[in-house]
């Protein structure tokens, strides 16, 4: 009998259902797991299953009968890869299941911020129709999607069904390279990309859809904020550490930037005086808990595959395999 525990249930919604794998299992789950509780919980246990609770080389080194690492998400950062090759244990994670539910909330983010929804809708519960005596109220500014530039740094699945839905609302796209990717020009514009400081200084909205790695961190820095010359929405659904938060806040300050839309933290959730917390209070801000990828449908398929990955470990054909 396999015994099979996932250690944060909770980062999936209770009313997603997540199918147990076929056969002799013995299957444990606990909403969630603090730091100190992982080897205890995990003894005994030949595969486990984390979102975001970490799986170091020292808790591999305490449970040598792990075989997998089921990983509830795509991004891996949270699972020592090098230390579970060297100790022959499996790395899986979920891919594709966010291709949707992401692109789509960063054009919610996009529109809110262009069109200022969120402060015409508090001004109408204050009572500012009213007071306006007429049909509607200018008191906020609208700008259209549609003829404006979005630069996108990264050119997965999400990225280009991100390009997608800003075309369609009219929108010219363009896909950049990281600093450091492709020094040349040339290079960059036989890519399809063009450089990191050309798409900083033509876009209107620029959308993060990139890795985080020690070369991504603080891609949106002061620097960087310095040469947006059109004043563009920053959208970030990727990781937290892509953008330096005081710089963004110091970009607003210095009307460098239009807006922001922010769905990912360093820390999550982020402690109460964090930056993004104050910056979730500009009205030129929107603040969401990381729940870009969580519609139901994306849920729901990434439990299915969880469980198809299991399975397919199990029986000797393991899918989406990191280390």
């Amino acid at each position: 009998m396999t015994r099979i525990v996932f250690l944060d249930r909770a980062t999936i919604a209770p009313h997603i259902p997540v199918p147990q794998p076929a056969g002799r299992i013995d299957w444990v789950q606990y909403d969630s797991t603090r730091p100190d509780q992982v080897a205890a919980r995990l003894q005994g246990a030949e595969v486990v299953i984390t979102n975001k609770v970490r799986i170091t080389d020292a808790i591999l080194q305490a449970c040598p009968q792990l075989r997998l690492v089921a990983i509830a998400a795509t991004g891996f950062d949270g699972v020592d890869l090098a230390a579970a090759k060297a100790r022959g244990v499996t790395v899986c994670n979920i891919r594709g299941y966010s291709v949707n539910t992401v692109p789509e909330h960063v054009m919610a983010l996009l529109l809110a911020l262009r069109r200022n929804l969120l402060p015409y809708a508090r001004d109408v519960e204050a009572g500012r129709w009213q007071e306006s005596g007429q049909f509607c109220f200018f008191d906020h500014p609208i700008r259209d999607l549609a003829g404006g530039v979005m630069g996108i740094v990264g050119r997965g699945q999400i990225g280009r069904k991100v390009a997608k839905l800003a075309e369609a609302f009219g929108m010219q796209v363009c896909f950049a390279a990281r600093p450091g990717q492709l020094e040349a020009q040339a290079q960059a514009a036989e890519d399809g990309r063009l450089p990191f400081d050309e798409m900083l200084a033509r876009a209107d909205v620029i959308s993060l859809h990139c890795p985080l790695t020690e070369d991504t961190r603080g891609l949106l820095g002061a620097t960087a904020f310095g040469k947006m010359a059109r004043k563009p929405v920053i959208v970030n659904t990727g990781r937290g550490g892509l953008i330096d938060l005081p710089a963004l806040r110091d970009a607003l300050e210095a009307g460098q930037i239009a807006g922001a839309g922010i769905d990912v933290a360093d820390q999550e959730p982020p402690p109460a005086e964090d930056v993004l917390m104050q910056l979730a209070k500009d009205p030129r801000v929107i603040v969401t808990p990381h729940v870009a990828w969580a519609s139901d449908a994306a849920q729901t398929a990434l439990a299915q595959q969880l469980c198809q990955v299991i399975e397919g470990f199990l029986a000797g054909a393991p899918m989406n395999v990191l280390t």
